[in-house]
């Protein structure tokens, strides 16, 4: 993303995660997002198109991740993935019939969703990655630590 201060996502601390991959498919996702959600109606169509096509590769890499690794939870990580999916699809059509506030409509809810899915389900699936491949687990440095200390430091 450009800016973070210009994101919807700005005050999420969940990202990144620490799974470069995954960081990196994410930080496309929520571009894409934040052009939805700012894009006039001429090129609505298109900017959604090219977040269906993002988000398909995106959770296709994911799902491709726990299938290959054997992650426990796949199954409602997946069937949600699905779900997005499917949203995204039906928007899609509402969209070829000129109704582009359906489009920022889904770029709102996405803009809910994600930060619960990234905190819950793919931080775990981070988690897993990075202790399969890479004998750890993530660690991520945050620039904006300030309240954290502060936090515990007044405990």
């Amino acid at each position: 993303m450009s800016s973070p201060e210009s994101s919807p996502f700005a005050s999420h601390s969940g990202i990144p995660l620490g799974y470069t991959p995954m960081d990196d498919l994410h930080e496309e996702f929520l571009a894409l997002v934040q052009a939805l959600a700012q894009a006039p109606d001429h090129a609505v169509a298109d900017t959604l198109d090219a977040l269906a096509l993002n988000a398909r590769a995106h959770f296709d890499a994911e799902d491709q991740w726990m299938i290959e690794s054997d992650f426990p939870a796949q199954g409602c990580h997946i069937d949600e993935h699905a779900a997005v999916m499917r949203s995204i699809e039906g928007v899609q059509r509402r969209v070829l019939h000129g109704e582009h506030e359906a489009a920022r409509r889904l770029a709102q809810a996405l803009v809910e969703w994600f930060p619960g899915h990234a905190d819950y389900l793919d931080s775990a699936l981070a988690h897993w990655m990075c202790k399969r491949r890479l004998g750890g687990t993530p660690v991520v440095l945050r620039r904006h630590i300030e309240p954290f200390v502060t936090a515990a430091v007044s405990r």
